[in-house]
């Protein structure tokens, strides 16, 4: 078995790795990283990693300097002669591009893949891909991580009477099944068209929402559009409370001013992207996933088994 694991951090997330590190009892991994004055990046690891179970915490997140940060990274552990790397990626960003569905346009899910695995990572970490299908982009092991567990815990605790759960988009039904399926509720779906880029337009509502509680599932939240057209849309049909379970809270440009003006009642979002202060708000409560990459963590280190976790 390799040594004790050791946990680093860039700086896209500290909060959550070191909420990590604490559900480890290990401390963050001492590592500098340091930006010259034209904004090129400088790593170095203050201690001998030779050898060791290396784990580095990491959001691809805006700005594109966080991906960065992670390839330099992962590419000075391995050149200091670290025995295993994984990145820990609590949310895996350009995911929404994993496909042609135009011409000549990139396939970025691929590319960063490409990019992470050249860089040194033995392995990957990472929570509700924009597609799950992107596991297969990458030619190293993937653990895929479902916040199903937190929310629905969550949302079960809080015994909400007449509750639908709602997918706001055809490809979102999967991921709202499962929580229909867990939370023993009645499952709706709305079909929309989206005009442009960051644009949706709803179309109709398959399902019964009148007179009914809704928790709406979706893994990012970027501009708030869909979510907030669908509130609307959902009160139109004669909904009750309207709720929110997002994994990503990525709240780009005026998503918060969106959500706060929209008939949401409550929102939910995990910490795998870090809201700075101006994005937070009354309406959104944040659930830790530490807990969850901490116990993945442990287990990958163990060798033992992650799916277990969602049996």
């Amino acid at each position: 078995m390799l040594p004790d694991p050791i946990l680093f951090s860039g700086n896209s997330n500290h909060s959550i790795a070191t909420k990590i590190a604490d559900y480890l009892s290990i401390p963050v991994g001492d590592a500098r990283i340091s930006y010259f004055s034209d904004d090129e990046i400088w790593v170095k690891y203050d201690q001998n990693i030779r050898g060791a179970d290396v784990f580095i915490v990491q959001s691809t997140n805006s700005p594109a300097n966080n991906i960065l940060e992670l390839l330099i990274m992962l590419d000075a552990a391995k050149r200091a002669s670290a025995e295993r790397l994984t990145a820990v990626i609590p949310y895996f960003g350009y995911a929404r591009q994993d496909r042609k569905d135009q011409p000549r346009v990139s396939i970025t899910a691929k590319l960063m893949a490409d990019l992470i695995t050249t860089a040194g990572a033995d392995r990957i970490l990472t929570m509700d891909l924009h597609a799950p299908q992107i596991q297969g982009f990458f030619d190293i092991p993937v653990d895929h991580l479902y916040s199903a567990t937190i929310f629905c815990d969550h949302f079960r605790d809080m015994n909400i009477p007449e509750l639908t759960v709602l997918s706001p988009d055809i490809g979102g039904i999967t991921m709202a099944r499962a929580y229909a399926k867990r939370l023993n509720a009645p499952l709706a779906i709305i079909d929309k068209r989206r005009p442009k880029h960051n644009e949706a337009e709803i179309m109709h509502i398959i399902g019964d929402v009148a007179h009914r509680n809704i928790l709406i599932i979706d893994d990012i939240c970027d501009t708030a559009g869909t979510l907030c057209n669908a509130a609307v849309a959902l009160k139109e049909n004669g909904a009750h409370d309207i709720y929110v379970a997002c994994t990503h809270p990525v709240l780009s440009g005026s998503a918060v001013a969106r959500i706060n003006n929209s008939p949401i009642t409550r929102m939910k979002v995990a910490d795998t992207v870090e809201l700075p202060d101006e994005k937070k708000t009354d309406k959104i409560d944040v659930l830790t996933a530490s807990n969850l990459f901490g116990e993945a963590v442990k287990r990958i280190h163990d060798e033992e088994s992650i799916s277990s976790l969602f049996d």
